[in-house]
């Protein structure tokens, strides 16, 4: 058989994760060849030696891309890609992993016959740290379908990357866009899709962790100074739209300038500033979200202690939820 996947998986102090990934890739049932990649990026714990029991077990099928120190994930993606002998590449994060053994044969059926296809994803699942769904799925779209690029553009959680399977010959010279980008999926997605289209399969067939030690979604809601980080994450958001725009030659100009606007708006409510929402061009924004949401902003600018306080008991409440969700 063909080899046609190269399943590329980074990893970095995953030891309670990666025998979750791996063994989905194993489990996949095709009428090709693949292979699996894994990118590990020097951890501290036992990741790299539980992928190296796993490469004991299957020397043919998995291969270790590592180095004598630790590269960053966007490297570490980087250096995946160039490995890579299939023709598709299938993204998987080591804390995450696959639920449907059949994920690579349907979406590889697709892009077989839709050459002009440059991005497959599906549906996911969401689970907590030990694997246990909590109710929650990313699913854009409730039937199969070509998604706009314009959706991918205006939300950055769109694909998961646990869906994602692509050409590698549209990632063989990455873009100084994607390379100064300050969250790679969301640039890839952006490149991806603007070199042909993408297309959504509503089937969950991945699950995505959260809560896990170290993931950029823990680091980005723990310590001190979050609003701060939300707001440069905002900020970061903007500039890779700005130098999106330059790639693409202003093809999508329209919707690359109202999500800028949405992010500013964005920044404005984390700055607190309600003055300024209500009265100026980010006021389109503010009549659009929903009452709920107008509540929270205006108790957090009127009554900042008591929005304080609520916020401290709906964590308390979330914390508790999720500590059932673990027994």
């Amino acid at each position: 058989m063909n080899l046609l996947v190269s399943i590329n998986c980074i990893t970095y102090n995953h030891e309670e994760y990666i025998a979750d990934a791996i063994e989905s890739f194993l489990m996949q049932k095709t009428n090709f060849d693949f292979e699996i990649l894994i990118g590990e990026d020097c951890s501290s714990d036992k990741t790299k030696k539980i992928v190296e029991e796993y490469m004991q077990k299957y020397p043919n099928k998995i291969r270790l891309i590592t180095s004598d120190k630790n590269v960053g994930a966007r490297k570490n993606v980087l250096r995946l890609i160039e490995n890579s002998r299939g023709k598709y590449i299938a993204q998987c994060e080591g804390d995450d992993y696959w639920t449907d053994s059949y994920k690579l044969q349907k979406q590889v059926d697709y892009m077989e016959s839709h050459p002009e296809c440059s991005l497959c994803f599906h549906a996911v699942k969401i689970v907590n740290v030990n694997g246990k769904p909590t109710g929650e799925e990313v699913r854009p779209y409730t039937r199969s379908d070509i998604s706009p690029i314009e959706e991918i553009i205006s939300r950055t959680t769109f694909c998961p990357t646990a869906s994602i399977l692509y050409p590698k010959k549209l990632m063989e010279n990455p873009s100084d866009f994607f390379m100064n980008a300050h969250v790679g999926d969301y640039a890839l997605q952006m490149m991806l899709t603007s070199q042909g289209y993408a297309y959504y399969i509503d089937k969950i067939m991945s699950a995505y962790r959260i809560g896990g030690k170290g993931s950029w979604t823990s680091q980005l809601n723990s310590g001190e100074n979050v609003t701060e980080k939300y707001i440069r994450v905002k900020q970061g958001d903007i500039k890779l739209l700005e130098e999106f725009n330059r790639y693409s030659i202003n093809k999508y100009f329209t919707v690359i300038e109202k999500t800028k606007m949405k992010r500013e708006f964005e920044i404005l409510v984390l700055k607190n500033k309600i003055k300024e929402i209500k009265k100026s061009k980010y006021k389109v924004y503010y009549d659009e979200i929903s009452i709920k949401e107008k509540s929270k902003i205006n108790s957090k600018y009127y009554f900042p202690k008591l929005y304080s306080k609520i916020v401290d008991i709906k964590g308390y409440i979330d914390g508790y939820k999720n500590n059932k969700l673990k027994k």
